[in-house]
């Protein structure tokens, strides 16, 4: 039954369901302090995500909002997000 009912979400969809339920916390954040003081939040993995202000915790809410705007558009278009292929090195 389950699995019926995952096929058919899956066809309304036309997407997989974890595609469907990927939130901000499956993606990789960068946050960093530009010279003016003020300061950034991005997800490097999805063009365009990102939030400037003056604030760390202003940035990091922000970004959220900013997520959830974008996943919408996403899911509208019926595009699956793009998947975090983001690597962090230390130079």
């Amino acid at each position: 039954m389950f699995r019926a009912l995952t096929r058919l979400w899956r066809d309304i969809l036309g997407r997989s369901w974890r595609q469907q339920i990927m939130s901000v916390e499956d993606y990789k954040t960068i946050l960093y302090r530009q010279e003016d003081g003020s300061w950034v939040a991005g997800i490097p993995a999805i063009p365009g995500c990102y939030a400037l202000l003056p604030s760390r915790e202003e940035a990091l809410a922000e970004l959220g909002c900013v997520f959830e705007i974008i996943s919408e558009e996403y899911r509208d278009k019926r595009i699956p997000l793009p998947a975090d292929t983001t690597e962090f090195v230390h130079a």
